[in-house]
């Protein structure tokens, strides 16, 4: 990675990308491939790529099961998955298509299950098919239901893998890529933008803002309207101890609640071979806590003076002392999960990772769903893009791109 000091800008030739996670640097590297003589920078603050959101997810590739048709959800998920698993045949690294049920488990559940075939047919997630009982056995054998919808083409990829894959692209194309480089100030000139950093300001003729945990506020440094504010979701997952990790062949997930952008607590293979169950959804009051739970000041702050966390809450609150408590006790975060699968109960699981989801919340208290990706004077947010902003990271790339020429 290169030393801020040392890059020389090009005036209205430079573009400059906020944020070193795979979304952002997949929207850098199609700068390069889309503008060879173009410079391209990416500002990152930490010390390291991929850190935050990218780092600390399941490793899914989704298939578009869940998602509205005609929502950019839709489209750049059915999109974003082929190329990703193009990408990854083309670099070698690990994509395996172990398959996904999406699993009912009584017949309350079935109406759910219903919804969901249809959006995810017309989504043309591929493959899909409904099956009974008997046929969930034979697809996993250890898991429980009365009917589910299994997804062949859903696989498991290493992201943070993919994301120093789409760095090493960038830089061979000539693109520069800044660590410990906070994005603090961010100003419209006559000539541009005026992106400040510890190290100094630097002019771009375009600036993408891919933030991540903090997009609203690396867009309020920049005089942008707060249409929506990050409120965090902590989320835990459980390890299944070795001696009964082969009880899961692929992924099992419950039925989502359409109410919540969550998709509830579920079983995951990754790459690695180990078999983790979750995440929670709890809130977090430190965007960035991924030891033991937390609280930061200006997070803290942040949550309490929006208006719409107070109203989301009102909505939500019974449901978040359920997950709060799933949190404080493995017993009570495994009753919900081994009705999946009976035979892996708390005695067999250990506390995993976390990891924090970034969730904006309109003012009306509102999860918003949707990637929502914003273009006024030049600069493009990225102010909503959570799973399955990474299976979908290169055709996000692609509409952000196709954004900027517009503007």
């Amino acid at each position: 990675m290169s030393d801020p000091s040392t890059f020389l800008w090009v005036g209205e030739l430079a573009v400059g990308v906020v944020g070193g996670g795979i979304v952002g640097l997949a929207i850098a590297r199609e700068f390069t491939r889309r503008y060879p003589g173009c410079e391209v920078v990416v500002f990152e603050k930490e010390a390291e790529l991929a850190t935050h959101q990218t780092g600390h997810n399941s490793g899914v590739v989704h298939a578009g099961i869940y998602y509205k048709p005609g929502s950019l959800k839709a489209e750049l998920c059915t999109r974003g998955r082929e190329l990703l698993r193009e990408f990854c045949a083309e670099r070698d690294l690990d994509y395996f298509e172990c398959g996904k049920l999406v699993v009912a488990l009584d017949n309350e559940e079935l109406g759910r299950l219903d919804a969901l075939e249809r959006s995810a047919t017309e989504n043309g997630v591929p493959g899909l098919r409904r099956v009974e009982a008997a046929e969930i056995r034979e697809i996993e054998p250890h898991a429980a239901g009365i009917a589910a919808l299994h997804s062949p083409a859903t696989a498991i990829t290493d992201y943070g893998a993919v994301a120093r894959a789409y760095a090493d692209d960038i830089e061979a194309a000539g693109g520069r890529i800044h660590l410990s480089s906070p994005v603090t100030g961010i100003d419209r000139t006559a000539s541009g933008i005026t992106v400040t950093t510890p190290t100094g300001t630097h002019e771009v003729a375009k600036l993408v803002i891919c933030a991540g945990l903090q997009a609203d506020r690396v867009a309020r440094s920049g005089a942008e309207p707060a249409s929506a504010r990050i409120v965090p979701f902590r989320g835990e997952y459980m390890d299944i101890k070795p001696a009964k990790r082969d009880l899961v062949r692929g992924l099992i997930y419950p039925v989502p609640d359409p109410r919540y952008p969550f998709l509830g607590v579920h079983f995951t293979r990754r790459t690695s071979g180990v078999v983790d169950i979750g995440p929670n959804a709890v809130l977090a009051l430190d965007r960035e806590g991924y030891g033991r739970p937390s609280a930061r000041r200006q997070d803290v702050s942040d949550i309490v003076t929006w208006p719409g966390f107070w109203r989301m809450a009102s909505q939500h609150w019974r449901t978040g002392a359920k997950e709060v408590y799933g949190s404080l006790s493995a017993r009570a975060y495994m009753k919900g999960a081994s009705r999946y699968v009976p035979e892996i109960g708390a005695d067999d699981v250990v506390r995993g990772t976390v990891g924090v989801r970034a969730q904006a919340v309109d003012r009306d208290g509102s999860l918003v769903d949707d990637f929502r990706i914003e273009n006024e004077g030049g600069i493009v947010s990225v102010r909503n893009a959570p799973s399955p902003a990474a299976t979908s990271s290169l055709a996000i790339a692609a509409y952000v791109v196709d954004a900027t020429e517009h503007s």
